[in-house]
């Protein structure tokens, strides 16, 4: 229980920031869907991001993962470890972003913003930026320096609201190329902040550390660049695979929609920035196996929790974008299962990053980057956005099912299927008495809420009944102690 209390106390931390920050974004978004003049304006920010989503991965190639593996391990200099990923990622970002910035007209015509190659550019900057800093947010982690993170990464997050209100609503500049510009003022106003308190002060260059760190770490790059493909591809791809005159459009109402459940993916993200080191450092316990299995216990639980919550008040969320948007709303739910299975998947993966066998997760990634193509060319000029969505749903499912399978005969971990199963079957009925009262019976929007209400308070009695006890809760609990 202490190493689950550590968990859930790193996770409170990162997760309050990253939810704050989170949320503060969502500004953002009814921002650009009320303030740009097109939902074909949001359909570039939806294609560009993608990008740069896709382009973080390749320029960090698997080192984060890596600098945890060789700096916890103790026949390794952790200050070498870090001083080596350190300078390695300054290099490859820094001619990244030179070789874009030069090349930056071509490669704009080739990706259909022949008239804004300044948009490039600035997307080349800031992901180069970006990159870059990953290793020493990744230091700060590994000291277990959760508020100076956090403070950093809401720095950003204010920064580029501000930004972002001074031209967009001040200024007046409705225009695309300030949403960009704001981007990449507050990355770089972030990233000078960081360096003071990160840079290397100990250990030295290690070439055979970094052979070391990359013969690690490539496998993962194959497994970052194949699973980031398939959560972006669909935003990459749709505007070449839509048939219809308004793919910018329908991509702009695709993506708006989209943000409506991300309270999900920040769930997610909070869960791994304290889960991924606390999992390599807790691999020198030979008990730590039921600690994993607890992990993945309740992060499903609380998932499923976020999942009913925006469902069933899904009437109160459409508004986080303008009502032009409302018509895509209804992919929501699907996106929302999306992430519950990513998340499930990420926690599954540690089987192979502990055992160094990463191979399964490049060959696992590849597995779902091919269905995820497969579906969206096939699909994406019949039913539009609706195959997004879908491709990326099934692609989730699948790995997931076969990280568990595999995994449990590579390295056995002994998870409360009963108590997963038994959360599952609830929150699918929960679902289908949601939607079949929504259908056939009332229509009230009030009402529904109600309702929802009502069904998420069952959800909640389970769960203190069977798993989560209040009298466990911090400073509150003794009051409900029997």
């Amino acid at each position: 229980m202490s190493e689950m209390k550590s968990l859930a106390k790193d996770t409170a931390i990162y997760g309050l920031s990253s939810i704050i920050g989170k949320f503060l974004n969502y500004l953002l978004v009814p921002l650009y869907t009320y303030v740009l003049a097109r939902e074909a304006d949001y359909g570039i920010v939806t294609n560009l991001y993608a990008w740069t989503a896709l382009l973080l991965v390749l320029l960090t190639y698997g080192m984060e993962t890596g600098f945890f593996r060789f700096a916890n391990r103790e026949d390794y200099n952790a200050q070498s470890v870090y001083k080596t990923s350190f300078l390695t990622l300054l290099g490859s970002s820094t001619f990244f972003a030179l070789l874009v910035v030069f090349f930056q007209h071509p490669i704009a015509t080739v990706m259909g913003y022949a008239d804004h190659s300044e948009f490039i550019a600035m997307m080349a900057v800031t992901v180069a930026l970006d990159a870059f800093a990953c290793i020493p947010f990744a230091y700060l982690r590994y000291q277990k320096r959760p508020m100076v993170f956090a403070a950093l990464k809401l720095l950003f997050v204010v920064l580029n609201i501000g930004f972002n209100l001074l031209f967009l609503v001040v200024l007046g500049k409705n225009d695309v190329y300030y949403v960009f510009l704001s981007n990449i003022l507050a990355t770089t106003i972030q990233t000078l902040c960081l360096l003071p308190m990160t840079l290397p002060k100990g250990g030295r260059f290690d070439g055979k550390v970094l052979k070391e760190m990359l013969r690690y770490s490539l496998p993962l790059l194959v497994l970052g660049v194949a699973g980031i493909m398939n959560q972006t591809l669909d935003r990459i791809l749709f505007p070449y695979l839509y048939t219809g005159a308004d793919a910018q459009t329908q991509l702009g109402i695709y993506g708006a929609c989209f943000k409506v459940a991300m309270v999900m993916m920040m769930f997610t993200q909070a869960f791994r920035y304290a889960y991924e080191p606390f999992v390599f450092a807790k691999h020198k316990d030979r008990q730590s196996v039921e600690a994993y299995a607890d992990a993945m216990k309740y992060y499903i639980i609380f998932s499923y929790l976020i999942l009913l919550g925006v469902v069933f008040y899904l009437d109160i969320f459409r508004y986080i974008i303008a009502s032009s948007y409302w018509e895509g709303l209804k992919i929501v739910p699907v996106v929302l299962w999306t992430y519950v299975f990513q998340g499930i998947y990420f926690n599954l993966s540690f089987w192979y990053k502990l055992t160094d066998e990463t191979k399964w997760g490049a060959y696992f990634s590849l597995i779902g980057l091919v269905i995820t193509l497969v579906l969206q060319v096939v699909g994406v000029p019949l039913i539009g956005y609706w195959a997004s969505c879908g491709s990326s749903l099934v692609c989730y499912f699948v790995i997931m099912c076969l990280s568990y399978f595999i995994g449990q005969k590579k390295a056995p971990i002994p998870y409360d299927m009963k108590s997963i199963a038994r959360y599952t079957l609830i929150t699918i009925c929960l679902l289908a008495v949601y939607y079949a009262i929504r259908l056939y019976l009332v229509q009230n929007t009030w009402v529904m809420m109600g309702i929802g209400t009502l069904l998420i308070g069952i959800y909640l009695i389970v769960l203190t009944r069977k798993d989560f006890p209040l009298s466990g809760l911090p400073i509150v609990g003794k009051y409900f102690k029997s």
